[in-house]
């Protein structure tokens, strides 16, 4: 059975800082998105929880380019993860959750996961 989504409004291309990440709040927890402008796709969304830390920075990092894959480098221990597919590129057993974000007019969605309580409220 596949996992129910929604897209949410998480912010709008106002926020967004080329070449950068902002952190956002969802109900699946910290996000980072960043706006990659002269690439395409443009937009990438990751956790923004470092999984060798476990502090919320991955917006804070430095974004760039690896042998042709757009990562963000970690502001912390220095690790780069993909943000396409949010695996780490020094430690393939580790990696960060990826979402899928979309370009609405002004605004930018990301496919979030719906927990069953969201569903009972939904249903309700």
């Amino acid at each position: 059975m596949k996992a129910r989504t929604r897209w949410d409004v998480v912010c709008t291309v106002e926020d967004l800082v080329p070449d950068s990440g902002i952190a956002v709040w969802t109900k699946d927890g910290p996000v980072a998105v960043f706006y990659l402008p002269h690439r395409l796709p443009a937009l990438f969304a990751v956790s923004h929880t470092d999984p060798f830390s476990g502090s919320n920075v991955l917006a804070r990092g430095i974004t760039g380019d690896v042998g042709g894959e757009p990562v963000v480098a970690s502001p912390l221990y220095k690790q780069h993860f993909s943000l396409r597919s949010g695996v780490c590129l020094e430690d393939d057993g580790v990696q960060v959750r990826t979402y899928p974000v979309l370009l609405d007019g002004d605004r930018i969605l990301l496919e979030l996961p719906v927990s069953a309580d969201q569903m009972d409220t939904q249903a309700a």
